[in-house]
């Protein structure tokens, strides 16, 4: 019997019980994948994260790669913050490489964590069946390659009524959809459905502010941006653009740690 750790993390949380919750297991070898994702199901987390070393990587410290109960993912923000709160230790920033968005570094910031992602664009394009399955009036689409969507609507309220067909939108397949609006107390508002690969509402998506903030940035003429994410649980984030990164800013809290026996 092997025995592995793991701690379940709220990322982007200013309280236990809020943000969106990861679970985080340091590996010294990569297990198989069905493993990994047999893992991920039986957490049933929006994610679960696995890092192993990288003593021979002059670039990152660990390599690190991210799971849904369904399927791996390509880029999961919540997770990574997630992963630097266990890992850091001592140190003021750890860096990870990952398969598909390169080295992801998470580093000290006052009394939380800030984490450095890609920065993505968009482009306008009409998008009536996800539209449709999203519900609500969507004034604007935009579409990314790789599955990414955005909505803007006209405010927040109309964002936090919606209410999705979430069977209609997994028959499209693994896409991120995320409606948007200005917000009421943070510059901007959002939700995010991924019910294509398993996760019907996100509770606070970091990979969707790489989207989210470089597309608010020039609509409201400012390089730094508070957001929330409207789901259930809710969680707060700051976002600016650098050097065309994206760097938010948010606490964790760990809730649970234990071991898994395979």
């Amino acid at each position: 019997m092997t025995s592995l750790p793991f701690t379940q993390v709220d990322a982007f949380a200013d309280a236990p019980f809020t943000g969106n919750p990861a679970a985080v297991m340091p590996l010294g070898q990569w297990l198989d994948d069905a493993t990994l994702q047999a893992i991920a199901a039986e957490n049933n987390l929006s994610e679960t994260a696995f890092t192993v070393p990288a003593p021979d990587d002059p670039e990152a410290d660990y390599a690190l790669r991210w799971f849904t109960p369904a399927v791996e993912v390509k880029l999961c923000g919540h997770a990574t913050l997630a992963s630097g709160h266990v890992l850091m230790g001592g140190n003021t920033a750890v860096r990870f490489r990952t398969r598909h968005a390169g080295v992801l570094t998470v580093s000290r910031d006052r009394d939380g964590y800030a984490l450095s992602l890609p920065a993505w664009a968009m482009e306008p394009r009409a998008l009536p069946e996800l539209a449709a399955g999203l519900g609500g009036n969507p004034i604007e689409s935009h579409w990314r390659d790789g599955g990414y969507s955005l909505f803007l609507f006209p405010d927040a309220a109309a964002v936090r009524e919606l209410k999705p067909d979430f069977a209609a939108l997994k028959a499209l397949g693994y896409i991120m959809l995320i409606a948007t609006a200005p917000g009421e107390e943070s510059d901007i508002v959002s939700r995010v459905f991924v019910p294509g690969g398993g996760v019907d509402e996100d509770p606070v998506t970091g990979s969707a502010h790489c989207l989210l903030t470089p597309f608010w940035a020039q609509r409201l003429d400012k390089m730094k941006i508070s957001a929330y994410q409207a789901s259930a649980r809710g969680g707060h984030l700051g976002c600016r653009l650098s050097d065309r990164r994206v760097i938010l800013t948010g606490a964790c809290r760990t809730v649970i740690e234990g071991q898994y026996f395979l």
